[in-house]
């Protein structure tokens, strides 16, 4: 009796170890997913940091213009626009050789650094509309383009000098956040040294797909 007993103590220890095993297994996997989702916060608080240094960049309408052009090939309902062969929709069926006039639209996509200075990478000229008149099509560029007088804020002036030569430049805020420089005069630096605010012409280009989306541009001084 005594012996089975042995036995059975004897043959129960591998599947004991066999438990034993699979329950230390069971423990590392368990441990693994704990870190592995620590890790996943750590690369989520990560990747927010990268989604705020993206936040620096911004896509903005830039400039827009006329272009006399020419009719090519008829493909189906679109045409081909010379001398790029752009492909339009014909949608004032036009004939292949009719002159027309191509406005064209340019975006810039704007990376602004911790000091606030803009790197500015503009894109390619592109067609957007296509008109029988020139100044068709420099009316509705009229409302994409428009001139603005308006007061911003003047962040400052300051002096530089190299090999005994003095520029003069001022610092100024678009009303889209974006800070430019322009240089001036002695005369405009000492009467901008002392002012917060300066009042300016700008160009606010709007996105023709998206109106109330503008960028102002600086187009000079007002006074």
């Amino acid at each position: 009796m005594r012996r089975n007993r042995d036995d059975i103590r004897r043959n129960a220890r591998p599947g004991f170890k066999l438990a034993a095993v699979l329950a230390l297994s069971m423990l590392a996997v368990l441990l693994l997913n704990a870190c592995s989702g620590n890790e996943s916060s750590v690369f989520h608080t990560n990747s927010s940091s990268e989604e705020a240094s993206l936040d620096n960049v911004s896509r903005v309408p830039w400039d827009y213009r006329i272009v006399e052009s020419s009719v090519g090939d008829l493909i189906g309902s679109d045409m081909t626009i010379l001398p790029d062969n752009e492909l339009m929709p014909n949608d004032e069926n036009y004939a292949t050789g009719d002159k027309i006039w191509a406005l064209q639209y340019m975006d810039a996509e704007m990376t602004t650094d911790a000091n606030e200075r803009s790197n500015v990478q503009l894109s390619a000229w592109s067609t957007i509309k296509t008109f029988k008149t020139q100044e068709d099509a420099k009316k509705d560029m009229a409302n994409l383009k428009v001139p603005v007088t308006t007061e911003i804020d003047l962040v400052g002036v300051y002096k530089t000098q190299l090999k005994e030569k003095t520029r003069n430049f001022a610092v100024l805020e678009l009303p889209s956040g974006n800070r430019i420089k322009q240089p001036i005069d002695d005369a405009r630096y000492k009467d901008l040294e002392k002012k917060k605010k300066v009042s300016v012409k700008l160009e606010e280009i709007h996105d023709f797909a998206d109106y109330e989306s503008a960028y102002a541009k600086f187009r000079g001084w007002a006074s």
